[in-house]
């Protein structure tokens, strides 16, 4: 057991607790990149911990009654069938390559991570415009099922195929196409994560992906991490650190493109994530550093 695989474990699932971002989004490229695993083995095994880990956290947010339920389950009818479609889409993937396969799965992987920072990145930045326009509950009609199983289908099958997405682009689809507020987005992605997950992980283990021992030990560190987030996610400003998270995908998608060998340079690897924190950082920074205007002087 490595004590250094339980950490990152303990720490992600804090994130998936407190956010609903940031399980196959940051752990599939930290077993490859870090501890140099398979890219096929670390998208199966994070998805099959991910399960584990987002169903501890979905049943602290349904106590907490901050799920809702009917969009969760209209989510599910269009992800579950695209994620086993997405694991299949892997294999078929894997025989049409061949040899170039680590290569091409390290490539999709990739692109998905620069995507799903991307709209991290614009959720914390850009859609904090929508608040005015949040609510708390919502009654289904039928063009919300209909978008609800869209997106569902959309994220379902690149889960299946990169492990990535099923938090963040869920909750920026529940901001932009339902307005749900903060917390109801957090519970709602994570228990319908739960679901979908569950659907991936059987196909992955059905497919020989999972590394059984590997998922073990960072269960052993996910699932405190995630029911200590699930609690503290009613209380904690969360935009700042979806900001870091957002970076921390990008930066992460560059990683694997050179390890799939794109000639980046290294100072590229580097320095871009930095310039991007400190662009997205730089209004908050303003606010932090203006003086504040000294109270007016009361009249005698």
């Amino acid at each position: 057991m490595d004590p250094l695989i339980v950490l990152f474990g303990f720490g992600v699932g804090i994130l998936v607790g407190l956010t609903g971002v940031g399980g196959g989004s940051l752990m599939t490229p930290v077993l490859i990149l870090v501890f140099g695993f398979k890219p096929v083995t670390a998208v199966g095994t994070d998805i099959a911990y991910g399960a584990i880990t987002k169903t501890v956290g979905g049943w602290r947010h349904f106590r907490q009654h901050t799920v809702n339920q009917s969009l969760s389950t209209w989510m599910a009818f269009g992800s579950v069938p695209a994620a086993v479609a997405g694991v299949y889409g892997l294999h078929a993937l894997e025989k049409a390559t061949g040899r170039s396969f680590d290569n091409t799965v390290l490539t999709i992987v990739a692109a998905a991570l620069m995507f799903t920072g991307l709209m991290v990145l614009a959720r914390s930045l850009f859609l904090p415009k929508l608040v005015a326009r949040e609510r708390e509950t919502l009654i289904l009609e039928r063009r919300h099922k209909v978008a609800a199983v869209v997106l569902g289908v959309c994220v379902g099958f690149v889960l299946g195929v990169t492990s990535a997405g099923s938090g963040s682009l869920i909750a920026v689809g529940l901001i932009m196409l339902f307005r749900l507020a903060p917390r109801q987005v957090v519970g709602t992605d994570v228990f319908h994560a739960a679901i979908l997950l569950w659907a991936a992980a059987i196909a992955h283990v059905v497919a020989g992906n999972v590394d059984f021992g590997l998922a073990g030990t960072i269960l052993i560190g996910s699932i405190p991490g995630v029911w200590i987030g699930s609690h503290w996610s009613i209380r904690t400003p969360v935009t700042a650190l979806r900001t870091g998270l957002g970076v921390i995908m990008i930066g992460a998608s560059l990683g694997l493109l050179s390890k799939a060998g794109a000639e980046i340079p290294a100072v590229v690897l580097a320095v871009v994530p930095l310039v991007l924190l400190v662009v997205v950082s730089a209004p908050a920074l303003r606010r932090w550093v203006r003086p504040v205007p000294a109270a007016p002087a009361p009249e005698p």
